[in-house]
Parts: structure tokens; C-alpha cells; sequence
């Protein structure tokens, strides 16, 4: 079925999530890799157990769990000055270099949207401190269902909103998890395996395998 609108996955699809890791390193010589991977983790952790236990928080409230989490693990002090600083990295995170030329030739074409677990806070300012508002014309947040993905009502919001059908939709991640979960939902799904890594085994395969993001235009023509 032809495609009628694409939807971004925000966080490690368009946005670099380990360009925090500089910033952590200059805060804690020697341990940025370790606190920036132990806090991605956690903040993806916490949203499947706030959402199996039916205890909504913001995506702002746990990324900020997940840092006093990595900090402990580490045994590493972690003052208010520092915590400051190192939540603010989410408002302004570094695209990754192909997305905003990608985004510009697909909008000639397609409305783009971001459906992301970030609260609408957190989506808004690195949306907009990245310039890519221009391109985008939904940023939806699921802060309004008050569940994460990959809940069924989450992936919901884009047909609702969009007023497509869910099979007519491109929803795009690099995320293997979220790609299974959008799948499952009946997206046509393009999973982004920037690292090469094995898909989930879940018998949920996304319909395209890319390496980058502007390599959808060679698969939608």
C-alpha cells in the first residue's frame, strides 16, 4: 500500500543520543561511555516498568532517574550543577548528519511527523534548537496518552491525528524494539540498523532494513 505519511522515531533516529557522552566525559574523565550507556538503558527500563505498572512519569522525570541511577552504579558524585548540565544535552541533541537534507527532500512529498516517548517539553526544544521544525508538521508526545511505546495506543495517535490509514503510514526508527512494536501495530516499518545488529526474534520483521536515514527515498520511489 502506498505510503501517505512518515513518522520518525525522535531519540537515536534522527537525534544522536551518545553525543551525550562527550558531555558526561567532560564532567567525569574516563567514565563518559560508561555513564552514557548505563543511562540509556535505564531511561528505556524505566519507561516499560512505569507502563507495566501503570505509573506514568515523564520522559524527563525518568531520563533524569536513569542519571542518578548511572552516577550510583558508578560511584560517582553527582551535584546539582552537573545534573543541570547534563539533562539540558537532551534539549538540544546533534542530528545525526544526513537527517535534516533528508527531511527537507521528503517533505516535498510526504506530511513528517516525530511520534516519540520525550515528553513534549523535551521534544519541542531539541526539535526546534535542531532547525528541523521546518519540516516536521506534527511532533506527537506520549505524554498525551500517558503511556510509552510500544503500547498499541501510542502507534494509535498517527492514524487519529493524521487521518490515514495505520497500513498507509511509513513509521521509521532505529530503535529494534520500537520497529517490532510498530510492526505489530500494522506500520509499514523501516528500521534504521545504524550498528548493525540482529533483528528482534519476535516473528515482527519491519518491512525495510536501512543503514541511514536518507536511504527511505530509494525504498518509497
Amino acid at each position: 500500500m502506498k505510503i501517505k505519511a512518515l513518522v520518525y522515531d525522535a531519540y537515536g533516529t534522527l537525534f544522536d543520543v551518545a553525543s551525550v557522552i562527550q558531555r558526561c566525559e567532560n564532567h567525569f574523565p574516563g567514565k563518559g561511555k560508561d555513564i552514557s550507556d548505563i543511562w540509556r538503558t535505564k531511561q528505556l527500563e524505566y519507561t516499560w516498568l512505569t507502563s507495566l505498572m501503570g505509573k506514568y512519569q515523564d520522559f524527563w522525570n525518568l531520563t533524569e532517574a536513569g542519571l542518578r541511577f548511572s552516577c550510583k552504579a558508578l560511584s560517582l558524585e553527582l551535584n546539582d550543577d552537573i545534573r543541570h548540565d547534563l539533562m539540558d544535552n537532551y534539549l538540544s541533541l546533534t542530528p545525526y548528519p544526513e537527517v535534516s537534507t533528508t527531511l527537507a527532500q521528503l517533505s516535498d512529498h510526504h506530511p513528517q511527523a516525530v511520534l516519540s516517548n520525550g515528553s513534549k517539553k523535551m521534544l519541542d526544544a531539541v526539535v526546534k534548537n535542531s532547525r528541523l521544525d521546518e519540516f516536521l508538521d506534527n511532533v506527537f508526545s506520549v505524554d498525551d496518552v500517558g503511556i510509552f511505546k510500544p503500547h498499541p495506543s501510542v502507534y494509535q495517535m498517527v492514524p487519529d491525528r493524521l487521518g490515514v490509514a495505520k497500513e498507509e503510514v511509513g513509521f521509521v526508527s532505529s530503535n529494534s524494539w520500537d520497529a517490532a512494536g510498530a510492526k505489530a501495530f500494522g506500520f509499514q516499518v523501516f528500521w534504521i540498523n545504524r550498528f548493525q545488529r540482529p533483528s528482534e526474534e519476535l516473528g515482527l520483521e519491519p518491512d525495510y532494513i536501512i543503514n541511514t536515514l536518507d536511504q527511505i527515498s530509494e525504498k518509497i520511489g
